[in-house]
């Protein structure tokens, strides 16, 4: 079946794309295996070059860059223009530090004298060839966060992206290119999820890493651990956005707003969860809802529009189907909770708060991937810690706090790879990214991530 690009805000077909044939698959990962052979022998500054030339190009680009985005998968222009700079961001952070990340690394000799060794360190050596399996929430972002620290230390590029963005992941290659990247060194494969598990077994793909859905990570890792290959899986999340008294209640509140409507509220890392201490719980959860309302949905296009359409059809539909669970199970929509009108061509959904959250709904256990937020009224810090915890998923999690201790405790006791304080959860190229439990493992971003895709070799020297 061909992949097609759909504008989720009218429904309109804008392009279809045929898939690879075995033929062409066969022909990119060849031309993989030919280009890693010699680019691997390249040094960090030709590489920083190469990438700082795409880092330039993107910044060039930026607003077509941004329309392709927002025509595909619907994100607000001005956040589409926004992960553009901040794709270019990266590729001049990894560029500057990749060589110092992944430098040699020397033991005190008198820690080997006893091993017989003379000299001994450690080299960051590249694998080969490193499939990605990306998402269409951030088109770009998702797909330099993994190229730039991998093209850095040395690898090649496969990437197989979503398949409702395939004008992006067009234009992924097409900047790589672009930049001088020598040929084969950053590819994309137009291929449907059912072909992914025979790329991953390939011998010539060396690793994988994978940014999705629980679903796909457990096909993916099945696949590349059965292969004995290393993978990187970035999952779901429910993230909790915990304010306690201490907190600046209004700030806490206006933040809490972005942090769960970004992106239309199909983000990973977007908060989803707020659990709030009964002494400001009526006063967050009124300042709160009253933003979450007052909103303005429509044209991603349009300066105006914060929150544009869900990404699919199916996205939409499922969220609502998330609501009307939880409505029919005594939950309170404070705002939202429907269609919104005059609307009807694309796939919108208001900007909808939930109270009475229990176990027995859905959505208190599954990720709400869409601009939908549950509150919950939490006792005291021993509750907000058991709420916050009470998720399969471990990505992130925002904490609003002044008080130290708490502080400590929060960073104690969340299952989270990441807690932010008195503020939201971002991501940022000099911060390791990853989540615990059914949100993944390993690490993107930082020295954590360029090192995920390294032969961490040891040298011995007698």
């Amino acid at each position: 079946m061909p992949i097609a690009s759909v504008n989720p805000a009218t429904g309109e077909t804008l392009e279809t794309f045929e898939p690879l044939d075995a033929a062409g698959l066969e022909q990119r990962l060849a031309l993989a295996e030919a280009a890693f052979r010699t680019y691997r022998t390249t040094s960090f500054a030709q590489r920083a070059g190469l990438l700082r030339r795409a880092a330039e190009l993107l910044d060039e680009d930026r607003e077509s860059v941004a329309r392709t985005m927002t025509e595909e998968m619907g994100k607000p222009i001005a956040a589409a223009r926004a992960e553009a700079a901040k794709c270019a961001k990266a590729m001049r952070w990894y560029a500057e530090n990749a060589e110092a990340l992944l430098a040699d690394e020397h033991p005190e000799p008198a820690d080997v004298a006893d091993a017989g060794a003379a000299r001994a360190y450690v080299r960051y050596r590249p694998l080969g060839a490193v499939l990605a399996v990306m998402p269409w929430n951030f088109p770009f972002w998702q797909v330099v966060r993994f190229a730039a620290p991998a093209l850095m230390a040395g690898n090649v590029g496969l990437l197989k992206h979503a398949s409702n963005v395939p004008r992006t992941a067009v234009a992924l290659e097409e900047l790589f290119r672009r930049a001088g990247f020598p040929e084969g060194c950053f590819q994309t494969l137009l291929i449907g999820s059912a072909a992914v598990e025979g790329v991953v077994r390939d011998p010539r793909v060396a690793a994988v890493t994978l940014t999705g859905s629980e679903p796909a990570g457990r096909a993916v890792a099945a696949a590349a651990a059965d292969e004995v290959k290393k993978a990187v899986l970035e999952l779901g999340g429910s993230d909790p956005y915990v304010v306690m008294p201490s907190a600046d209640v209004d700030a806490a509140a206006a933040t809490a707003v972005t942090a769960r409507a970004q992106n239309n509220g199909q983000s990973c890392i977007a908060a989803k969860r707020f659990i709030v201490h009964t002494e400001v719980y009526d006063r967050f959860t009124a300042a709160f809802t009253a933003a979450m309302g007052a909103l303005r949905v429509g044209d991603p296009m349009d300066e105006a529009t914060q929150v544009g359409p869900l990404a699919s059809r199916q996205g939409r539909d499922e969220i609502a189907e998330l609501v009307e669970d939880a409505r029919a199970h005594g939950a309170r929509v404070e705002c939202g909770g429907r269609r919104p009108e005059g609307l009807d061509a694309g796939w919108f959904y208001e900007p909808t708060v939930l109270t009475g959250i229990t176990p027995r709904m859905r959505i208190h256990q599954e990720e709400t991937f869409g601009p939908v937020a549950t509150v919950y009224r939490a006792a005291d810090l021993d509750e907000a810690v058991a709420l916050a915890n009470d998720t399969p998923f471990g990505l992130s999690s925002n904490v609003w706090t002044e008080d130290p201790a708490e502080q400590e405790r929060f960073v104690r006791d969340i299952q989270a790879g990441g807690v932010f304080f008195n503020g939201m959860t971002a991501s940022h190229p000099a911060l390791p990214f990853g989540g615990v439990k059914r949100s993944g493992f390993g690490r993107e971003l930082s020295g954590h991530g360029i090192k995920e895709f390294c032969n961490v070799t040891t040298v011995w020297i007698a």
